[in-house]
């Protein structure tokens, strides 16, 4: 046992200290992860903000577009037509969402809506194995491959390729919401529903076009993750990461989407490497998740989150 506590605690320190280029090239590694990471929580956040409820089925929409884009490429389509297609797609569905799924459903307890949202996953699920099948697609959109040294740190080019464009995507986003006037009516949305219809905001409209936005979101990771594994019907699991992302960020915080994308991307990442012979091995697979389960303990509204006070 001592020499298991010797291993946990010391191993990231020798690794400082011993080879610091090769742990510095594991934390990049992980800021890298932690991007896309990021880009995946940022369609939760959207929509949590505007509606106030956690969107399960938000794992499922980079599913489906990613099959639905690599689904077009097999077909003979060129990127640039396989790309805008795939988007109108996504727009489409966040259409059909707001106007058979949630505009019956407004001012309705937030399970219901938590509810409908488990009921979109499946159908999503359902119809992309429908139209484009079960099997693994490989994807190349012709990011450079192979590896990459920058002065004695190896990195990854497809991997640098991709967080360069998820931060892209991230800086975008947070442009959208802080600085335009529809970022603003989505703020208005989200302290209350009620306040904001009276004052003539389209309550309606602001659910599209966030759920439009989580679909461009969704498109992009989908690409990004599809790339890297096969567009595969796990990709909507690893899409459900961004969950304790968002619970060390705060689920209304779009600075904290990022703060814990890149949170939970670096520690995985350290903890595999330095950790993963002490522990057995895979820690990448749920230290994510251990790591939300000690905030939800100590700081259950995350590192940007508001506490919620309520009185009795």
């Amino acid at each position: 046992m001592g020499e298991f506590f010797h291993t946990f605690f010391a191993a990231p320190v020798g690794g400082i200290v011993e080879a610091p280029l090769f742990f510095l090239e594991v934390v990049i590694g992980g800021l890298m992860a932690g991007v896309m990471y990021s880009l995946v929580a940022l369609g939760f956040v959207l929509i949590f903000k505007a509606s106030g409820v956690f969107n399960f089925a938000q794992g499922t929409m980079v599913l489906f577009a990613a099959l639905c884009f690599v689904g077009f490429l097999e077909m003979g389509a060129a990127l640039w037509i396989a790309f805008p297609v795939t988007l109108a797609i996504m727009v489409a569905v966040a259409f059909v969402v707001e106007r058979v799924v949630l505009r019956p459903l407004v001012n309705q307890e937030h399970i219901i809506l938590f509810m409908s949202t488990i009921g979109i996953a499946f159908f999503l699920e359902g119809l992309g194995e429908l139209l484009w099948g079960g099997d693994v697609h490989e994807l190349d959109i012709g990011l450079p491959d192979g590896a990459l040294f920058v002065g004695d740190i190896l990195i990854q080019q497809n991997d640098m390729v991709a967080a360069a464009a998820a931060s892209i995507m991230v800086a975008a986003l947070a442009f959208f919401f802080h600085y335009t006037r529809i970022g603003r009516a989505l703020r208005a949305v989200a302290d209350d529903h009620q306040a904001a219809l009276s004052i003539g905001i389209p309550l309606q409209q602001i659910w599209f076009i966030v759920w439009a936005v989580a679909g461009a979101v969704a498109l992009v990771a989908g690409i990004m993750w599809g790339q890297k594994l096969g567009v595969q019907f796990s990709l909507s699991v690893i899409a459900l990461k961004a969950l304790p992302v968002l619970i060390l960020g705060g689920f209304t915080s779009i600075p904290g989407a990022i703060v814990g994308g890149l949170i939970v991307g670096v520690g995985e990442k350290v903890a595999e490497v330095f950790w993963g012979q002490a522990l057995g091995g895979a820690i990448e697979e749920w230290f994510a998740y251990i790591l939300a389960l000690v905030f939800l303990l100590f700081r259950p509204q995350g590192l940007f989150g508001e506490r919620i006070i309520e009185r009795v």
